[in-house]
């Protein structure tokens, strides 16, 4: 993580930048199938703290998490402002999957996602690039690379070439 208690928030730019576009969208065969015989409901803007707090739980993998209180109560601000925007995977009345960000422009701000259940944040991904849950979206930025973004087409790019198009994706705005 790169923000402990304690420490000021800051923010961070990290090069290269990984991001997704809906063009460069890639679903694989299996996930397909998924989508088109869908077992969870998906919905956007729903709960939107239920999200962030499942972001925020602990992970067998890691030994902590940046998302602390402090971070929580940022992001539901932003939310409240109508800058920060969630995605949400359901099995019943179980949020078993999800993902939010900030949303400028057509930039889709990846901050952080969760899955409790087979597929639940691919299928997150997939809502808003493809089915444009939130709106018309060019851009999702997902900050630094990991094999699953990979095997959904994410790519690297400099930050140089990254901020000169979310420059222009942001100023020409979608409403």
């Amino acid at each position: 993580p790169w923000y402990s208690p304690g420490d000021p928030i800051l923010w961070w730019s990290p090069d290269p930048r990984t991001v997704i576009s809906p063009e460069s969208l890639h679903i694989s065969r299996s996930l397909a199938k998924w989508h088109r015989k869908p077992r969870y409901e998906l919905s956007s803007n729903q709960d939107f703290a239920a999200v962030v707090a499942g972001c925020a739980a602990p992970r067998a993998d890691q030994s902590g998490t940046w998302i602390v209180p402090e971070m929580q109560e940022a992001y539901l601000r932003l939310h409240q402002l109508g800058y920060a925007h969630s995605v949400e995977v359901w099995r019943g009345d179980e949020l078993v999957g999800g993902l939010y960000g900030v949303r400028l422009g057509r930039v889709f701000f990846g901050e952080s996602m969760f899955s409790r259940a087979p597929n639940a944040s691919k299928l997150a991904l997939v809502y808003i690039l493809r089915d444009q849950a939130l709106g018309p979206i060019e851009l999702l930025d997902c900050q630094f690379t990991t094999p699953h973004l990979l095997s959904m087409g994410a790519t690297e790019w400099p930050r140089a070439r990254f901020l000169a198009t979310i420059r222009q994706l942001i100023v020409d705005r979608a409403s």
